[in-house]
This record gives C-alpha cells, sequence and structure tokens, in this order.
C-alpha cells in the first residue's frame, strides 16, 4: 500500500511560508523553513536569502550547522579562524558549539540551505573585518 507524499514543491517553487529574518542580522535577509523537527533534538532546514552584504550575529548551535551554498557568494567565518569565501556549491559544517557567522557578500545576494541541529544561542554583531 503506498503512502501520499505530505507536500511537493516542485522544481523553482518555493514554500508557501516566507519571513524576514530579524534580531539576528545585520541588513536583510528572508527565511523559508522546509521542515522543523522539534525533538528530541531540534532539526530545521530551511532556504535563507541574504541581501547584499547582509550577514548573520555570531551565533552556535547545540549540534552544529551544514550549510549549502544555492546561489550567489558569501562570506563565512568560525571564531579565531579568517574570514573565509564561499560560492555556489560549497558546503560548509559548523560544529556543535562552535562560534560562528555567515552572511552575503558585498556585490550580491547569497542564498543557501540551511541544516540546523539543537537550539541557537544569539550573540554579538559579526564585522567582515
Amino acid at each position: 500500500m503506498s503512502r501520499a507524499v505530505g507536500t511537493i514543491n516542485r522544481k523553482g517553487e518555493l514554500p508557501a511560508i516566507s519571513r524576514p529574518v530579524q534580531g539576528s542580522i545585520t541588513g536583510s535577509a528572508t527565511q523559508h523553513p522546509l521542515h522543523e523537527h522539534p525533538t528530541p533534538a531540534p532539526v530545521r532546514i530551511g532556504l535563507v536569502r541574504f541581501e547584499p552584504g547582509s550577514r548573520t550575529h555570531w551565533h552556535t548551535h547545540g549540534g552544529g550547522q551544514v550549510l549549502q551554498v544555492v546561489e550567489g557568494a558569501g562570506l563565512t567565518q568560525v571564531e579565531g579562524g579568517p574570514v573565509e569565501r564561499i560560492g555556489e556549491g560549497d558546503i560548509i559544517t559548523v560544529g556543535p558549539g562552535e562560534k560562528h557567522w555567515h552572511g552575503a557578500g558585498a556585490d550580491g545576494p547569497m542564498r543557501h540551505l540551511a541544516v540546523t541541529i539543537g537550539n541557537v544561542d544569539w550573540l554579538e554583531e559579526a564585522s567582515t573585518s
């Protein structure tokens, strides 16, 4: 016996839900939540579009985070490391509790798919210098 899939978003379609990211972003970003599983440890999957020059504040994730850049180019940094350029197709893995930030470069927008494990702790504003 087959079971119907809950929701299908066809190629080129974004999920119906879209919301601005507020309070943890320098600049402007929009989030499209794709999936959330609250227990036993929260797992969230979403597409996030950063407008040019926008970036997250420093933050950590209890279980880590995986990002895949799906459009454009951007920047990321782990505390104590250099600012790194990231581009379409790059996959960024951040370990549990690792302080980091990520966002678009100055020249254009950047969109990434984010898989977030555990709770997020938002910290101070990040600087690209």
